[in-house]
């Protein structure tokens, strides 16, 4: 085991890496930005090291700071967390260039499987279930409309780098097939540099299921299960829950041998989640790969008892995975909310301040993932989450109510937050009959 890790990365995930550290009784050093100075989680770390201004261009995704701050530290190796670098290949190499373990996967598989195309081919040849589309990018529109009229409309355009909903547009017809071309590339070129393209069928009203895989490099995987992160609002997770509560046990190991086949093919080591789309008859299609830990990773840990965060660490270190897919077990039903400075009446407007009140809930069967604290400012640079609120009971129908109960007592002011919004998510007769779609967000609250 590394003796002292870098934890490249801020807020409520760095915190995250800093408890997996300390039962580790590895040492942590926190990086952060002039705008995170004097951050309560800090204080927790074993060394904190600034590395620039606010903009995470100028910090957070500044590899050459990053890379100074882990020498001049002396560390062993670099969780990334989620989000910044954490599925940049590049700075994975860069890593270990300088002698440095990357917590993640390694640069090749993080390149094959962080392509949705070259993700797409490798699922193919492992027979894992394909979505109907093109073979390979599309560049015009005269092919882009060929594929479209051979599956039949409508049609998703995606981009094959990235991810977040950027790059993506829905054409139900010849004529915004080629407006929706045009405007997916020149997205994905700005978001990604890579303008990169291609379609599939798109499947109306789907659900999102996707399965947490563990490898060692020892050539070992496993599944974890999978989680329904079905609500959505432009096709950012809201709700995530594990186990997802419409399929049935033999649906449940297809899909996950399925994403453990996908990894094996892969080489790959480290956590991932191998994401799915499930159309109305349960029938599922890859969707693609996320070679990090995922925000939603707690309602694993909940239901089998594993710390995805300390696996992490064990795996780069070179340990085996001692566990064996028959020792994974899925237990009750856990829930997670994502908490988040945004007013869901103004479409998810981002809302920065202080945070005057913030009374946390808590009872059996709550865990509340937050860094944030009474007189905490949310800042405008970076995402708007606040925490996760994440229950786990012995069913679903018990998670529910403890979700409500927890929401209930949760008080943050005078900060707009989603709280409101899933207090009524909650309180649904759609949610709490599993009747719910990515499109369920937008659909009942009209947004834009």
């Amino acid at each position: 085991m590394f003796s002292r890790i870098l934890i490249a990365n801020r807020g409520e995930i760095a915190l995250r890496i800093i408890r997996a550290c300390k039962e580790l009784g590895v040492e942590s050093v926190a990086v952060y930005s002039e705008a995170d100075r004097g951050a309560a989680y800090l204080k927790l770390a074993d060394m904190a090291i600034c590395i620039g201004p606010g903009p995470a261009a100028e910090s957070y995704l500044n590899i050459p700071r990053i890379i100074s701050a882990a020498e001049v530290a002396d560390v062993q190796a670099i969780h990334p967390g989620f989000g910044f670098l954490s599925e940049n290949a590049h700075f994975a190499e860069v890593c270990r260039s300088c002698k440095i373990e990357f917590i993640g996967p390694s640069a090749e598989s993080m390149k094959q499987l962080g392509s949705k195309l070259a993700s797409k081919a490798l699922a193919k040849e492992c027979n894992v279930p394909l979505t109907p589309g093109s073979d390979g990018p599309v560049k015009s529109e005269k092919q882009a409309v060929e594929v479209a009229q051979k599956i039949g409309y409508p049609v998703i355009i995606k981009a094959s780098a990235g991810g977040g909903g950027r790059g993506m547009r829905v054409a139900h017809n010849d004529i915004t097939l080629k407006s929706s071309l045009k405007a997916a590339q020149a997205e994905a070129e700005a978001a990604f540099k890579d303008s990169t393209v291609f379609i599939e069928k798109y499947h109306e009203e789907p659900r999102h299921v996707e399965v947490q895989i563990l490898g060692d490099k020892h050539g070992h995987v496993i599944h974890l299960f999978e989680r329904d992160c079905s609500l959505q609002r432009r096709h950012q997770k809201l709700v995530e829950e594990s186990p997802c509560p419409v399929i049935d046990q033999k649906t449940r190991e297809e899909l996950c041998t399925a994403a453990v086949r996908l990894a094996k093919a892969a080489n790959y080591y480290s956590a991932a989640t191998v994401e799915f789309i499930m159309d109305k008859n349960r029938k599922f299609y890859f969707l693609e790969v996320n070679t990090r830990i995922q925000v939603e990773h707690p309602v694993t840990e909940m239901v089998t008892g594993q710390d995805l965060i300390q696996w992490q660490l064990r795996i780069a270190s070179g340990e085996k995975l001692t566990l064996e897919q028959k020792d994974v077990r899925l237990n009750g039903c856990a829930i997670e909310c994502r908490i988040n400075a945004e007013d869901p009446d103004r479409n998810f407007t981002p809302c920065p301040g202080t945070l005057e009140e913030f009374a946390a809930p808590g009872g059996p069967g709550v865990r509340l993932d937050s860094h944030a604290y009474q007189g905490y400012r949310v800042g405008p640079n970076y995402d708007s989450m606040i925490g996760k609120l994440i229950v786990h009971r012995p069913t679903r129908a018990q998670a529910i109510a403890t979700m409500r109960r927890a929401l209930e007592e949760f008080r943050i002011g005078p900060v707009k937050t989603t709280i409101g919004l899933h207090r009524h998510i909650m309180a649904t007769q759609d949610f709490q009959q599993a009747n719910i779609d990515t499109g369920w967000v937008e659909r009942t609250r009209k947004l834009g």
